[in-house]
């Protein structure tokens, strides 16, 4: 028996959630975003700080991958990983990066975009404390985007960490980990509405001020 074919031109949704207006705006970017995200907690999306993060290597290809945000202020949208993988071969190389917070069940999502920077020593020690010990020591067992031998090659990998670390009441941070930051000079609140006229509100920085714009959807 063959399987029904889905038929993808036909499948669309009509987005009727809400509407984004420039004068219901928070006065920056971050206050924005942080009204949006208090939104998608309230609405108990599925890990609401996923988002996803676009970067390019030096001859130009891109690559996208779901990171989590750790947090953001005035200064950017912060996230953590291994030095020493592809995203952040990426980032040392082009030093842009993109990220999309794709809040669907809202129908809204939030492009952010800029110069990355490493977070301070003393930020990624703070983070570090509060991962659990699991995780901790998953960082020092993976060798973040290289090509390995197999899953028994990592679970043996943990299995020396966990006795590396068996007797240590704290875990070190590795070296070859921390965080990044986007610094953005563009962010984009995007909300679904109908007939696809979606409203696009544009926080761009303009010198040492930011513009408000509203893109054509």
């Amino acid at each position: 028996m063959s399987e029904a074919k889905v038929a993808l031109p036909s499948m669309r949704v009509s987005y009727e959630a809400g509407a984004l207006h420039e004068d219901s705006l928070a006065d920056t970017w971050h206050e924005q975003l942080q009204r949006w995200f208090d939104d998608a907690i309230a609405a108990e999306l599925v890990e609401p700080n996923a988002m996803v993060l676009a970067t390019a290597d030096p001859e130009g290809f891109p690559s996208s991958r779901t990171v989590l945000c750790k947090g953001f202020d005035e200064r950017g949208v912060v996230f953590f990983t291994n030095y020493t993988s592809n995203k952040s071969h990426d980032l040392k190389a082009t030093r842009v990066a993109a990220a999309t917070f794709p809040w669907l069940g809202l129908q809204r999502q939030v492009n952010v975009r800029g110069e990355v920077e490493k977070v301070s020593s003393a930020e990624t020690a703070e983070y570090w404390a509060e991962r659990p010990r699991g995780s901790q020591l998953g960082a020092w067992a993976s060798p973040q985007s290289r090509v390995v031998n197999g899953r028994e090659a990592l679970e043996n990998s943990l299995n020396g960490i966990e006795r590396r670390f068996g007797d240590a009441e704290k875990v070190p941070v590795p070296p070859h980990w921390g965080g990044w930051r986007i610094r953005p000079d563009y962010v984009e609140f995007w909300q679904g509405r109908p007939d696809r006229l979606h409203d696009r509100l544009r926080f761009r920085r303009d010198d040492d001020h930011w513009a408000v714009e509203r893109l054509a959807p």
